[in-house]
């Protein structure tokens, strides 16, 4: 999980700052050895590290905080602001021209960052909200990197425009815009190749399509888990091309940390995405406070309400309340409500978004299973429409025919259909809950 050993060591700091009752000017140094400990492990750039304790240390002993009422809680306070900053306290949205005009963006990066991929995903995140978007495939020298690119472009609904692998990417470029023009796309995202380490050739055709073209923005896809190299990968990019932004890929995975909070710092250049997972869906803006929050292990509840408002349906959700007041909740009902919590993402990201789970031991070394879902569906799937609405119909011979084809022994039809009673009789209990957590007028179901 993401950030899992910054956060642990951290957290162990906090503890201590907190089981004092009084702060002295030794007590915050001790912390901040700590606190510099852990960040230069977590891959953090040393000369960000070395300001970032300095801030800290100077806000963290003056006379307010240590004489305050609870100065540990004022020296983690301080920690988390300081942090922000560090990452560019505010969200940062790309600027793009009017409707009627196009918007050239030109994605670039190393080879094994997720370019390609993220450039679908971007796209799909601009096509939501109103936009019209055309990916240009431009990598004309990774095998099958333009069928990559058409093939995420068709899951999201994005056409491609390929010239394939016997033309200069300049020229794909602008043949790609004038495309767009001509039929009323007005944001191209320009797919460049990456290569296995940054070489002048590289550079060259990057600079070649920033002569020729009109970009307006240009965005390094960076890969997180490589740590300290990816602050040194997007340095080297700003350096020789000029760079708008960066999207940080993998954050889902064992990311020590040192990327999100080094790179706004060396390169000025704001962190605007950040990928959380392999679906096509899964990109999120970058939000400092929130990222800072997630590091620390405090949290982010306000990333989990948005994504709990964009994958659950609001009318769905209304008449499924409606109906477990009414006891007359299905299998049906059950199937929207797992495909609905699927597209929140992993189970652990949504877990890692509560405050207290990440410092709670136990809860985190629960084997958490994303794929626990899988079965449930198969055996609801391979029931008839009238076996789904009525699930009082199944009979033994019904429950062979059932796990036969979802391919499970009966006595996992047998658990989920009681688990299914369960889950009924709690939710009735629940429903009188529901609708009284609200935000911006949006019900979350299920007591989320």
């Amino acid at each position: 999980m993401a950030f899992d050993s910054l956060t642990d060591k951290l957290q162990n700091v906090f503890k201590k700052l907190r089981s004092k009752g009084m702060l002295t000017e030794d007590d915050v140094k001790e912390a901040m050895k700590e606190v510099k400990r852990a960040l230069l492990e977590a891959d953090v750039n040393f000369k960000v590290v070395k300001q970032f304790i300095n801030s800290v240390s100077d806000r963290a002993v003056g006379e307010e905080v240590l004489k305050g009422l609870n100065p540990g809680q004022m020296v983690i306070k301080i920690v988390k602001e300081e942090m922000d900053k560090l990452m560019g306290s505010e969200v940062t949205e790309l600027k793009l021209l009017p409707s009627n005009e196009v918007t050239v963006i030109m994605m670039c990066g190393l080879q094994g960052a997720g370019k390609t991929t993220t450039v679908a995903k971007l796209a799909n995140v601009y096509k939501n909200k109103g936009k019209k978007p055309l990916l240009v495939a431009c990598d004309i020298y990774r095998p099958a990197a333009i069928k990559q690119l058409e093939i995420n472009g068709e899951k999201v609904g994005v056409p491609v425009f390929s010239m394939g692998e016997g033309h200069k990417p300049v020229n794909i470029a602008k043949a790609a815009i004038e495309h767009a023009s001509k039929n009323g796309m007005n944001l191209v995202f320009i797919d460049t190749a990456g290569r296995l380490h940054i070489d002048e050739d590289m550079m060259s055709e990057l600079q070649e399509i920033k002569n020729n073209v009109n970009v307006a923005h240009t965005i390094l896809t960076v890969d997180a888990m490589t740590g300290q190299d990816a602050v040194n990968v997007a340095t080297t990019f700003n350096d020789k091309i000029g760079i708008d932004g960066v999207i940080l890929t993998k954050l889902d995975g064992d990311t020590r940390g040192g990327a999100a909070l080094s790179i706004k710092a060396v390169t000025g250049k704001p962190i605007l995405f950040a990928a959380m997972g392999e679906k096509l869906t899964d990109l999120e803006p970058f939000h400092p406070d929130r990222m800072a929050s997630r590091i620390l292990g405090m949290g982010d509840v306000e990333s989990l309400i948005e994504k709990a408002q964009n994958a659950i349906d609001e009318e769905k959700a209304k008449e499924m309340e409606e109906k477990l007041k009414k006891t007359s909740f299905d299998f049906n009902d059950f199937l929207d409500m797992m495909d609905q919590m699927d597209k929140m993402g992993s189970m652990s990201d949504i877990l890692n978004m509560l405050p207290g789970f990440s410092s709670n031991k136990q809860l985190k070394n629960v084997e958490i299973d994303d794929n626990a879902m899988s079965m449930p569906k198969a055996i609801i799937l391979s029931m008839t429409k009238k076996e789904r609405s009525n699930p009082d119909i199944i009979n033994p011979s019904r429950k062979k025919r059932i796990a036969d084809g979802a391919g499970v022994p009966i006595s996992e039809v047998n658990k989920l259909l009681k688990q299914f009673e369960q889950s009924k009789k709690m939710m009735k209990q629940m429903s009188g809950l529901m609708g009284k957590k609200k935000r911006g007028g949006f019900r979350l179901p299920f007591g989320f």
